[in-house]
C-alpha cells in the first residue's frame, strides 16, 4: 500500500477520487504517522528541504499551481524526487483577469467608482482616460498566458510587443506581436503586463531603474508573482506620476500581514491572487495535480 500525504489546503475528496482506485491510500495533513511510508505529497503550501528529508521514500511532490517557487526544487532534485506543476489549468482565466485589470486602469473604472461612492459625480475624477485602441501593450513572458492576453489585446486594437528570452523572434512574430529586448519593451510601451515565473533570475525584475524606463503615464499589471516587482519602487513611481496606474493580483507577502500590509496608493488596484480562479479551473487544477502523482506511481513520466 502506497501512502499519499495531502496537505490541508488540498481537497481530500479530489485526491481520493483520482488515486484510491490505483491502490494508494490518501491521508490528510502535513505530518504522517509513518513518514517512511509516504511516496507522494500533494502540496499547496511551502515544501522545504527539511520536509523532503523527513520523507525518505518520497518519489513525487505535486502542486496545484503554475509556479513551483514554494517548493525547494534543488533539494528535491538532489533526492531524485519529481516536482510536478499544472501549467495550463487557468490560461483563459489569468489572461481575462490581466485584461480586465488593464482596462480598469486605462478607463479609470475603480477610481471613478470610489469617487461616486464618496459622493462625487465627475467624469474626470480619475484624471485623463485613455483610448484602448492603439495602446502599446508590452507583454513580458510570452508563454500560454502571455499569448492568450496578446490575442485579446490585438482584438481590441492594441499594438503588442513581447519579450521572452526563451523564444526566437520568428515565434513571437508568428503571433502578430513584435519581439523586443526587455529594455526596448519598457521604453516603448504604454502598458506592461508580467507573465513570468518567480526565479532567482526574475526576482526584482522591475525595480526603480526599470520603472524609470517606462514612458511617463504608463500602466503596469502583475498577475504572476509579487516578487517580480519591487513594491517600494512601484509606489514611488505612482507617487511621482511616472506610472498613471498599476494593478496587482499578487503581493510579495500573501496574505498581507500587519508587518507587510497590502500596498495602498491612488490609481493602485489590488486583487487577492484571484486571477486563476473559476470553478472550472479549481476543479481542473486539483485533478491534474493528483493525476501527476498517479503517473509517477504507475511508472510513467509525469
Amino acid at each position: 500500500m502506497t501512502l499519499v500525504l495531502c496537505d490541508p489546503s488540498f481537497p481530500l475528496d479530489v485526491a481520493r477520487a483520482v488515486l484510491e482506485e490505483s491502490g494508494a491510500r490518501v491521508v490528510a495533513g502535513r505530518r504522517a504517522s509513518d513518514p517512511e511510508a509516504v511516496v507522494a505529497l500533494l502540496a499547496c503550501d511551502p515544501v522545504t528541504g527539511d520536509d523532503l528529508r523527513a520523507l525518505s521514500r518520497l518519489r513525487v511532490v505535486a502542486t496545484p499551481n503554475v509556479g513551483v517557487d514554494h517548493v525547494d526544487v534543488e533539494a528535491a532534485t538532489e533526492r531524485g524526487v519529481w516536482v510536478c506543476n499544472v501549467p495550463d489549468y487557468c490560461v483563459d482565466e489569468v489572461a481575462d483577469h490581466a485584461l480586465a485589470l488593464l482596462l480598469a486602469l486605462v478607463r479609470g473604472v475603480v477610481e471613478l467608482d470610489r469617487s461616486v461612492r464618496a459622493g462625487g459625480w465627475s467624469h474626470d475624477a480619475a484624471g485623463a482616460l485613455r483610448t484602448v485602441s492603439g495602446l502599446r501593450l508590452g507583454i513580458v513572458g510570452f508563454g500560454r498566458i502571455g499569448r492568450a492576453l496578446a490575442s485579446r489585446a490585438r482584438a481590441l486594437g492594441m499594438e503588442v510587443t513581447a519579450h521572452d528570452p526563451y523564444l526566437a523572434d520568428d515565434e513571437i512574430e508568428a503571433t502578430g506581436a513584435r519581439p523586443a529586448s526587455l529594455e526596448r519593451l519598457l521604453r516603448t510601451s504604454d502598458a506592461v503586463s508580467l507573465h513570468v515565473p518567480l526565479t532567482p533570475a526574475t526576482r526584482g525584475l522591475l525595480g526603480r531603474r526599470e520603472l524609470e524606463l517606462l514612458p511617463e503615464g504608463a500602466y503596469l499589471v502583475n498577475v504572476s508573482r509579487g516578487g517580480l516587482v519591487e513594491t517600494e519602487a512601484l509606489l514611488e513611481a505612482l507617487a511621482v506620476g511616472r506610472l498613471a496606474g498599476a494593478a496587482l493580483d499578487v503581493l510579495e507577502v500573501e496574505p498581507p500581514t500587519d508587518d507587510a500590509p497590502a500596498p495602498r496608493a491612488p490609481r493602485l488596484v489590488v486583487t487577492p491572487h484571484a486571477a486563476w480562479y473559476s470553478p472550472e479551473a479549481e476543479e481542473r487544477v486539483y485533478q491534474q495535480a493528483a493525476a501527476a502523482v498517479l503517473d509517477v506511481l504507475a511508472g510513467r513520466r509525469p
